[in-house]
């Protein structure tokens, strides 16, 4: 099958991130390259984003968060950033534990109040 380039360079959104599937479990063994991975798309794609897909990702652990937290380290050093997409909410409640500053795919911005929820408002508060 040929492609219908016919010389020319294909169509690249250069604004998509460059989108990494992470293993079912991030041991030791697989850190160094997932590291390389990371670093090595950030200096090729020249992306600022590296997007870690950890939807096939297994039950998290602390090995979890010390594998993403080296990720983010070598990222960091090739001058961008990882971004964890479709996290399960227990990796959502550990890295939120542990303070990692990863940012997250559909995480609703701090202090922004749920859709639908409105204060409630006392009988005897003075206006403001």
């Amino acid at each position: 099958m040929t492609s219908a380039c016919h010389g020319r360079l294909p169509n690249v959104d250069a604004t998509t991130p460059a989108v990494l599937y992470l293993p079912v479990s991030l041991g030791r063994d697989e850190v160094a390259a997932l590291c390389e991975d990371v670093r090595a798309r950030l200096v090729s794609g020249g992306a600022e984003v590296v997007v870690c897909d950890a939807s096939g990702l297994g039950p998290p652990a602390l090995t979890t968060v010390d594998a993403l937290a080296r990720m983010q380290l070598a990222a960091r050093r090739a001058g961008g950033r990882i971004r964890l997409r479709d996290p399960a909410p227990a990796l959502r409640a550990l890295i939120d534990l542990t303070g990692l500053p990863i940012a997250l795919e559909g995480q609703a911005e701090q202090r922004e109040p749920a859709l639908g929820v409105e204060e409630a408002v006392e009988p005897g508060d003075p206006a403001v």
